[in-house]
């Protein structure tokens, strides 16, 4: 393992992760495979000892606040939580000032704004405290390194796999797309409602990756037009975190992207992944999402394992 460099004054530089965007191929896969070694071997020492993390949410959280909590206090660390009030943000001190008071006493920020990734990268304005999207609006970066690492898990790899994404493209769907194409000879098929699918700029950057490695980044309105076969289908909640729509009719564009058993059954072999919370009868019917071919709820374990191989990697480096 090789460490972060050192500041000026002594301490070490902090990576941040905030999109996986500014994450390489190589540092991807290495984020993946570690999370499956914590899966694997859970306690390997406490590599983060001496540090203090933050935790500051402002919107709801059962997986990923518990996962990162958890994984520093299992790496060593200490921790701080913050709630949605409890900062001078509240009063108007700005977010690049929090920052630079934080990271004077922090070594990391794990933080859920569910707004625009600008104000974590004004907490980032400085190399002291590592800062970690633990999901905005456009990106929920850390969500997608557990979902590879489930995979990889489940599989025994990830180059080659075949995933149907069936649902809105949210910031859960714009993670994957950043992350399973870098893989090589992977395909990912979104089949998205009209009027909700993938933010532009991240489907081209997506395929860009795609042409990097022969891999296959589609995205169709048509929930009748399923591929077959593939290895993976995934679905998220119909209202994401902190979102709301503004079509009041918009349940009914949403009601044929239903993951059932007849849409699972296209693909006889497919194993089903849900980011959670689920609601049966929505997005996924019990009978699927209760299954013997679902990993949710082992894919949840794994935001635990996702989080520990990102603070590992942001304080510590390689």
């Amino acid at each position: 393992m090789t460490f972060s460099p050192s500041s000026m004054d002594g301490r070490p530089v902090r990576r941040h992760l905030l999109s996986l965007a500014d994450v390489d191929a190589d540092e991807l896969r290495l984020l993946v495979e570690r999370g499956v070694q914590y899966a694997t071997v859970r306690h390997q020492g406490e590599p983060l000892a001496g540090t203090v993390i933050g935790v500051y949410f402002r919107r709801t959280s059962t997986r990923t606040r518990t996962a990162f909590t958890a994984a520093a206090l299992r790496l060593g660390a200490s921790t701080i939580a913050y709630g949605p009030a409890d900062l001078q943000l509240q009063t108007g001190e700005s977010v690049e000032d929090t920052g630079r008071v934080l990271s004077s006493m922090l070594d990391g920020l794990v933080a859920r704004t569910a707004d625009d990734v600008a104000e974590l990268s004004g907490y980032a304005a400085q190399s002291r405290m590592s800062v970690i999207n633990a999901m905005t609006a456009q990106e929920h970066p850390t969500q997608a390194l557990s979902d590879l690492s489930t995979m990889r898990a489940h599989f025994g790899g990830v180059d080659g796999l075949r995933v149907l994404y069936f649902g809105e493209g949210n910031n859960t769907a714009a993670a994957l797309a950043l992350a399973l194409p870098r893989f090589a000879g992977t395909a990912l098929h979104l089949r998205t409602p009209a009027g909700y699918g993938l933010d532009e700029r991240v489907l081209a950057q997506a395929q860009v990756y795609a042409k990097g490695t022969g891999s296959v980044v589609a995205e169709l309105h048509d929930p009748h037009d399923l591929p077959s076969p593939v290895d993976v289908v995934y679905t998220t909640r119909w209202q994401t975190t902190g979102t709301s729509k503004q079509d009041p009719a918009w349940r009914t564009v949403f009601e044929p992207f239903q993951v059932n058993r007849a849409v699972l059954d296209t693909s006889p072999g497919a194993v089903f992944m849900h980011d959670l919370p689920a609601h049966r009868g929505d997005e996924v019917t019990a009978e699927v999402l209760d299954g013997p071919r679902s990993l949710a709820f082992r894919q949840a374990e794994f935001k635990l394992y996702g989080a520990m191989a990102v603070l590992e990697w942001c304080l510590r480096g390689r």
